[in-house]
């Protein structure tokens, strides 16, 4: 009886796994086994939520795979070590797993095949990154030709998607760890792990004429509006398949209602097509985690502030806006996307902090925090990587605030020290006049913090330590256009 190992990473799923589908192929008995690596739990940007997000749906993956008669292996250890002890001690032939772009899983997968016979598969992504290329073989480093590309390539359709299996062969009886508890998930964090719920999110957000998919162009910007689709932690850890979520905005686009409903699916669409992007990106340049896409900006002058980035980090920066999202982040382990860029051109911009600080606190407390993701998003809004907002593009905190949250909803929500000042004040606290601050229970200084800077200066200091640096690096002149928003 041929026996394989289906390696579980990032695809933590029954359903159009292509890995779990190939070893089924080529094996008569397939063993799913996860390894807790002590590397990945233990380094800093392990954050609790995530981890406890990751083990939580480690247990509804075994609970679904023990309906169909199997289970989940469990080890922990180095990976090399604990996979070849799994051979030996089952009879397995070959290993199946999702391949990876991360560095770290790549350095892993490398290992292993040097160890083992080791058969990659895709899954993480739509097109592997190899197959989204120029004529000459070299990688996009612009969305929108990757775009035109990823689109000119066979998409999936519901019938390509592979259904789950009804029933699994028995794993031989060998010993398994039992899945931590511990770190525990949060009743604050807004996720109920595992593949169920990530296919009645996916259901939900884009089904029927009246879908939230429909809104998605005008809700996405909104943080006081439920505007997202919520399937990033699912697609984080392989819990929806990447060609699920495009087949679901494929359907949507084809029945919309009408043009803004198409077009707000086509956006949805869009943001997929990015998720894909960022991950050719780290594919391509693993570099990105350690320094800026953008050469010129490798050698940029920080201000290196570690009390200024404290505040930022504990919501205590003086801006409500910047404040919510921060205190969100913190106690739920997620954010909207308007309000990670809000919050991102804000250490970046207006503190001056070096962006890899931020990207570094969003991966210990995101639920979904992905390295290519999170690189690119926080690379995009620094004006350091590739299709990054212009460094002199410079988001207006206030502004922003006005445009995302106009009632204050989601102010007064994560800043309730705020819940009494005034609409007309509750963007810029700081304007209020005393006697008005004493009758709403808020001294500015005192019960919520002063303004930890000037926007208008902050600006000005950004757009010059930038321009320092691009002449550093260029050995000349420097010109810019003014666009803030």
């Amino acid at each position: 009886m041929t026996i394989s190992l289906w390696w579980v990473r990032r695809d933590l799923r029954l359903s159009d796994n292509q890995a779990l589908a190939a070893a089924l192929a080529q094996a008569e008995t397939v063993v799913p086994v996860f390894v807790l690596d002590p590397v990945l739990l233990a380094a800093p940007e392990a954050g609790a939520k995530r981890v406890a997000f990751l083990m939580a749906g480690l247990r509804q993956l075994d609970r679904e795979l023990r309906a169909r008669g199997s289970r989940l292996i469990v080890r922990r250890g180095d990976p090399v070590q604990e996979l070849q002890l799994l051979m030996a001690e089952t009879g397995a032939e070959a290993i199946w797993a999702e391949e990876d772009v991360w560095p770290y899983a790549r350095r892993r997968e490398a290992r292993v095949s040097q160890a083992m016979p080791l058969y990659l598969t895709g899954g993480l992504t739509v097109h592997p990154p190899d197959a989204v290329a120029k004529s000459d073989g070299r990688p996009y480093t612009v969305f929108t030709p990757f775009s035109r590309a990823w689109r000119s390539r066979p998409l999936p359709s519901a019938q390509s998607l592979l259904p789950a299996p009804q029933r699994l062969p028995a794993p031989p009886e060998v010993p398994s760890l039992p899945i931590p508890f511990e770190p525990a998930l949060p009743d604050t964090v807004p996720f109920a792990p595992g593949e169920a719920e990530a296919q009645r999110l996916l259901r939900q957000f884009v089904e029927g004429e009246d879908a939230p998919i429909y809104r998605y162009a005008r809700g996405r910007d909104r943080l006081d509006l439920d505007g997202t689709s919520h399937l990033s932690p699912y697609l984080r850890f392989g819990m929806l398949s990447a060609r699920q979520a495009v087949v679901g905005a494929l359907s949507a686009i084809q029945s919309a209602p009408g043009k803004e409903a198409r077009r707000s699916a086509e956006i949805w669409l869009n943001e997929l097509i990015w998720r894909e992007f960022y991950m050719a990106i780290l594919a391509h340049f693993p570099g990105v985690l350690e320094h800026s896409f953008r050469s010129e900006f490798r050698d940029m002058v920080w201000e290196g502030d570690e009390a200024a980035f404290a505040a930022w980090c504990e919501g205590r920066t003086g801006y409500p806006i910047v404040d919510a999202a921060m205190r969100q982040l913190v106690q739920t382990g997620w954010m909207p996307n308007r309000a990670r860029m809000i919050v991102a051109s804000f250490l970046v911009k207006d503190l001056l902090v070096d962006w890899r600080w931020g990207e570094r606190f969003f991966m210990h407390h995101l639920v979904d925090g992905d390295p290519a993701a999170n690189n690119g998003g926080w690379q995009w809004v620094a004006g350091t990587g590739t299709d990054a907002a212009p460094y002199f593009r410079i988001f207006n905190p206030v502004v922003q605030s006005q445009k995302a949250d106009p009632h204050g909803i989601y102010i007064r929500r994560w800043v309730p020290e705020l819940e009494r000042v005034p609409a007309g004040y509750l963007h810029a606290p700081w304007k209020m006049p005393d006697d008005i601050q004493r009758r709403a229970g808020c001294r500015i200084g005192v019960d919520y913090p002063a303004p930890m800077v000037d926007h208008a200066w902050a600006r000005e200091r950004t757009i010059a330590a930038f321009t320092r640096a691009r002449q550093r690096a260029r050995g000349g002149s420097d010109s810019k256009k003014d666009d803030v928003q």
